[in-house]
């Protein structure tokens, strides 16, 4: 039986290359239970479509498998119908948040056979034995599939409750020095050491949210959060810097820490153990409020820290109430006050254009940027299938039809879909009015073509201001 495998390339033009974990588990998992499969990853070396189809040609492939996160929808039918073009009897699996939140539509807009809901470590074991054996789907729990023109939804799989029981990732199925090499292009100025010197790869420590942003979907939206044991953690960062000579981790979680005790637990064992390198981590913004927590913020200095993220999103209660956030504007303000007493740099990102956006909201959400020296990463609200604000989009007209929003989805840094009672440029307007303040004001130096975009064109100039 052949097998291929794809990781997709979702930004063509982007300079950042970063490992895909969530693939890299499902390959784990494919390779300890006994399966041999060919690696097509346009990601790491960007095929262009005519290398893709060569590749995809050369052999006669029975089963192919790629997954990625619902904005690649375009990408994924279009590859799923070459793949039928050339191999009409393969079967074609998909997985990640494509598959688990629009499984309806990917099965009858596309050319692909059967979707992966959720967690897919095991399903993918017991989905492949099963075509492998010619036997029945409908044994295979936590799947989407066709059969007879009908859409077969089998019983949902129980997930893995402990993740600390996960192998760790075999790099070695990818080219893994091409994304060390590039995934230094995501670790944000101000740098401890020259970029040029940095051997970064992320790792995953936890799967879920404790948050239920009303804008957000991901393959684990609806499970509960769980967090790997420190020591597993410590077994697999001692591993992956040795083998690779690593000195950053990028930690490629959610969230990375949900309470104070989880976090000490993990500062505590890097210290313990001796693990020299540095990170950053996620948290919400409502974690550290107590002047105690400055000792705990040190420690995680100590440990290696360079940087911590958490999400703003809004300054106005209104939105930051209609996102779910839970989370109040003075939290947030005294978390980066404390972060910065403890000399760890903050970053945060921003949504833009709930349907409560107004020129006064994103007025006072840019300052509250200023005011904490914190240059945002912006982007604008684009509603996932599966979320709340998705469905708020369907019923009020402002999307007509799923498969023509999916189409047109991609980075929330382009403004595809505008619910505000403003016009699109009066918002991009305001928008760019604000990001220019921040970078003046900031000085952080962008290009007025780099203030939305700062994505991997991160700066860092006086005020020890950042870009994320």
């Amino acid at each position: 039986m052949n097998i291929l495998v794809i990781n997709v390339s979702m930004r063509q033009t982007s300079p950042l290359k970063l490992f895909p974990i969530g693939l890299g588990y499902i390959t784990t998992s494919m390779k300890n239970a006994g399966f041999t499969f060919d690696l097509l990853d346009i990601d790491a070396h960007r095929y262009s479509d005519q290398e893709v189809e060569q590749f995809i040609r050369k052999k006669n492939y029975d089963i192919v498998c790629m997954g990625c996160i619902v904005t690649g929808y375009k990408i994924v039918k279009m590859l799923a119908s070459f793949i039928k073009e050339s191999h009409p009897n393969a079967t074609i699996i998909v997985g990640n948040s494509v598959a688990t939140s629009i499984a309806d539509t990917l099965l009858t807009k596309t050319q692909v056979d059967v979707a992966v809901m959720s967690e897919g470590d095991e399903t993918i074991v017991e989905l492949l034995n099963a075509i492998s054996r010619s036997e029945s789907l409908e044994q295979v729990k936590g799947i989407c599939f066709k059969k007879d023109g009908k859409i077969v939804r089998t019983p949902m799989r129980p997930l893995i409750k402990d993740i600390s029981t996960l192998p760790f990732i075999d790099y070695t199925i990818f080219d893994v020095e091409t994304y060390i090499k590039t995934s230094k292009l995501a670790v944000s100025d101000p740098l401890p050491i020259p970029r040029e010197d940095i051997r970064a790869l992320p790792v995953n420590t936890a799967r879920g949210c404790v948050a239920g942003c009303s804008f957000c979907y991901h393959v684990f939206k609806k499970t509960p959060y769980r967090y790997r044991n420190p020591d597993n953690i410590m077994t697999e960062l001692r591993q992956l810097i040795k083998q690779y000579n690593l000195n950053y981790i990028l930690l490629w979680d959610e969230v990375t820490f949900f309470s104070k005790q989880q976090t000490v637990a993990f500062v505590d064992r890097i210290l313990e153990e001796g693990l020299q390198f540095y990170w950053a981590g996620l948290c919400r913004a409502n974690l550290f409020q107590d002047d105690d927590d400055i000792e705990i913020m040190k420690k995680m200095k100590r440990a290696g820290c360079i940087a911590m993220v958490y999400s703003l999103e809004s300054a106005e209660p209104e939105i930051l109430k209609a996102m779910n956030k839970n989370i109040s504007v003075e939290q947030f303000s005294l978390q980066t006050q404390l972060f910065r007493k403890a000399e760890i740099p903050v970053f945060t990102s921003l949504v833009i254009g709930f349907p409560q956006e107004t020129p006064e909201s994103l007025k006072k959400t840019f300052n509250c940027c200023i005011e904490n020296r914190i240059y945002p990463s912006a982007g604008y609200l684009l509603p996932q299938p599966g979320s709340v604000m998705y469905d708020y989009a369907f019923q009020h007209g402002f999307i007509k039809d799923e498969e023509e929003y999916l189409l047109k989805m991609g980075d929330r840094q382009d403004l595809r879909l505008n619910m505000t009672a403003m016009s699109d440029k009066e918002l991009e307007s305001h928008v760019l009015e604000g990001l220019k303040r921040c970078n003046d004001e900031m000085n952080v130096g962008l290009q007025y073509e780099d203030l939305i975009k700062t994505m991997y064109f991160r700066s860092s100039k006086s005020d020890k201001s950042q870009v994320s």
